[in-house]
């Protein structure tokens, strides 16, 4: 396999991510084309079988998945295969499919910094665009409740220092408990930059559209059609002559 630019940026990402699955792989394509819709499903495929045949990157296909999975081999990554049965890899492979579609919005994506004190909260990613920095979080599950405080005063206080928003996209029942908690702990101010979105089914499959996050990237709403000119009111009739009276009859109709 020869190594390619491209290549090597994807190589990148799937440091960061560690895990993605195919559908992730198409955005990912997509954005380093320049392009903001995925590319076939058979050249992401071709991709990743030239890179696997390669042994850059090693596959499989676990049961709680419909496609392949993949990551980076020990040859690139120093790191042994991941155990794809661990709590955790559904979250992963539903943030890497969330970070492929930042990146076909042109946004670019790297880890959070890591906490430095038990206060201090990591998002899943930091999605990066001109001058906007936003955290994302991905939400499959709601946390328990008393974890919400410290984590909505830690954005909080991140939003006052440069983070222009903080996105979760995640199941219905977590982003009904994100909303619930984000009204309860952020400022009423500060509030309606904690942006929800119900975009992900428990299995962490993107199930609805991502459009209303970048709502800047929207095509302009056609203008309204010209009201029609109003109509020329209709020549008034003459009254039509009284019918004559007929006679009347004794007996029945």
């Amino acid at each position: 396999m020869q190594i390619t630019a491209r290549d090597e940026r994807i190589f990148e990402w799937l440091r960061v991510v560690k895990l993605a699955d195919t559908e992730a792989v198409r955005w990912v394509l997509a954005a380093l084309d320049g392009r903001d819709e995925p590319v076939s499903t058979r050249r992401a495929q071709q991709w990743i079988a030239r890179a696997v045949e390669a042994e850059l990157v090693e596959k499989a296909r676990p049961v709680f998945r419909d496609g392949t999975v993949i990551w980076l081999s020990r040859l690139l990554s120093n790191r042994a295969a991941p155990n794809l049965y661990r709590a955790t890899t559904r979250h992963e492979v539903a943030v890497s499919s969330i970070s492929s579609r930042f990146l076909a919005a042109g946004y670019s994506w790297r880890r959070d910094r890591q906490p430095a004190t038990k206060q201090e909260h990591a998002a899943d990613g930091v999605a990066e665009r001109a001058a906007s920095v936003e955290l994302v979080e991905v939400e499959l599950t709601a946390k328990t409740l008393h974890r919400y405080r410290g984590i909505f005063t830690d954005h909080t206080r991140r939003l006052t220092e440069g983070v222009e928003r903080v996105v979760y996209i995640g199941t219905a029942g977590a982003m009904r408990a994100v909303d619930r908690e984000a009204n309860k702990w952020v400022h009423p101010s500060l509030r309606d930059r904690i942006v929800t979105l119900e975009a992900l089914d428990e299995r962490g499959h993107i199930v609805a559209p991502l459009d209303a996050l970048w709502p800047g990237d929207a095509p302009p709403a056609p203008a309204p059609a010209p009201a029609p000119a109003p109509a020329e009111p209709a020549p008034e009739l003459e009254a039509a002559p009284a019918a004559p009276e007929l006679p009347m009859w004794g007996g029945r109709d």
